[in-house]
């Protein structure tokens, strides 16, 4: 193996990708296109796969729905498995076609950053939340009737998810604590559409 072969890993974490690095909130994304073009220059021999399961690009679980990508550069194949997120960085359990085709370009750059492109942007990622918690706590979801700015739910909304709680045979208690409400009434307004398209994904499976 050659020099530049064994060391290619550090020729690709050494550019530097600031410039390029877009903001959404708290989080940090490197440009898809950028990465590419990148990758591309430094060897053009560079090939990516969007895995298939059943011949979808995706894979669905009960806990989330899922994409991989595998990046080859210089003859060496690393595999990214990427959930499908929301703009917040919380798991869609019913995602759009558009969610899925996001969470792939997101994948696909993570992929890349393996090989050491963009990697640095990823630096302290995989940290322990406060607490032991499993994912971060989002500011809304702590919040309580009539504190603050948030808009809570509709009574039409309420008696409509509640409805749909039982139909479903969801539990309830599981449900608020994967969005991190103590009570149905505390969901936001922001909220409902998530929490209907849960159920509805439930109903749909229960089918």
């Amino acid at each position: 193996m050659s020099t530049t072969t064994a060391n290619y890993f550090a020729e690709l974490s050494a550019i530097s990708v600031g410039e390029n690095i877009e903001k959404k909130g708290e989080f940090s994304y490197l440009s898809w296109p950028y990465a590419v073009a990148q990758l591309r220059l430094f060897d053009e021999t560079a090939t990516w796969e969007v895995k298939r399961f059943d011949g979808l690009p995706f894979l669905t679980t009960d806990f989330g729905t899922f994409v991989e990508v595998a990046v080859t550069v210089r003859g060496v194949t690393l595999s990214q498995i990427h959930p499908v997120l929301d703009a917040d960085n919380h798991v869609l359990l019913a995602p759009s076609a558009f969610d899925i085709n996001t969470s792939i370009q997101r994948c696909l750059v993570k992929a890349i950053a393996l090989h050491g492109l963009g990697i640095s942007i990823y630096a302290g990622e995989d940290l322990p939340h406060v607490d032991g918690q499993e994912k971060p706590v989002k500011p809304v979801t702590t919040a309580k009737p009539n504190q603050g700015n948030v808009v809570l739910l509709t009574s039409k909304q309420l008696a409509f998810i509640k409805r749909l709680v039982k139909d479903t045979g969801t539990d309830e208690e599981q449900l608020l604590s994967f969005f991190g409400y103590d009570t149905l009434e505390q969901i936001p307004k922001s909220e409902v559409n998530r929490v209907i398209r849960v159920l509805e994904n439930n109903q749909a499976k229960a089918a």
